[in-house]
């Protein structure tokens, strides 16, 4: 397919970009910084502001989806939403965040017991934009990562799960960069979550 990657620079996106390759599709990968983004044959790279619509809109306008990885406090998403919608572009998956997800019956990992202040405005921008993104006429899919989301392995083996964190045995919450790139591919490819929220896990 022909992709557009948002982000493609940061560190989630980067590895986003290493699978997407891997697989054989084409990418426009955007990033504000173009020498951040990593240079992968079949890849076009070039510079853009995301909270720029009217930059957006004819980047993305004629490719068979938009993935989005830029970080929500940093761009104006519904206005990406309604950059993507005016190119006609239907399928839009987006790196989601873990604050959204529920902890427990009613609780939502945001306001859960420890979650960092310093991480509250990043998280609230996410969940307010998977809200925008329910009212909204685009085939997207929210994919939330766990707890814990570093750099890592590639392995290949994870669990998947809807609205609820994901825990481990030993109680841990937590996915790398890696495998979360190969579940959001594998949705990319073969879509099970349209207009749907997900997430991945150990």
């Amino acid at each position: 397919m022909n992709i557009v990657l948002l982000g493609a620079g940061g560190r989630a996106g980067s590895r986003i970009l290493a699978e997407l390759v891997n697989r054989g599709h084409a990418v426009l990968a955007l990033s504000r910084t173009v020498e951040k983004i990593p240079q992968h044959d079949g890849v076009s790279r070039a510079a853009i502001d995301v909270r720029n619509t009217d930059e957006v809109t004819p980047a993305v306008r004629g490719h068979d989806a938009v993935i989005n990885a830029t970080k929500f406090k940093e761009i104006d998403t519904q206005g990406l939403i309604d950059a993507v919608t005016a190119a006609g572009v239907k399928r839009f998956i987006t790196v989601g965040g873990a604050g959204s997800l529920w902890l427990e019956t009613g609780v939502r990992e945001i306001d859960g017991p420890g979650f960092p202040e310093e991480v509250k405005p990043e998280a609230g921008a996410g969940a307010r934009f998977l809200d925008e993104l329910r009212a909204s006429d685009l085939d997207w899919t929210f994919l939330s990562p766990s707890r814990i989301f570093v750099p890592g392995e590639r392995t290949g083996t994870f669990r998947i799960g809807k609205d609820d964190l994901i825990f481990d045995e030993n109680g841990r919450s937590g996915i790398s960069m890696e495998d979360y790139a190969i579940a959001l591919v594998d949705e990319l490819e073969a879509p099970s979550f349209i207009r749907e929220r997900f997430t991945v896990g150990y």
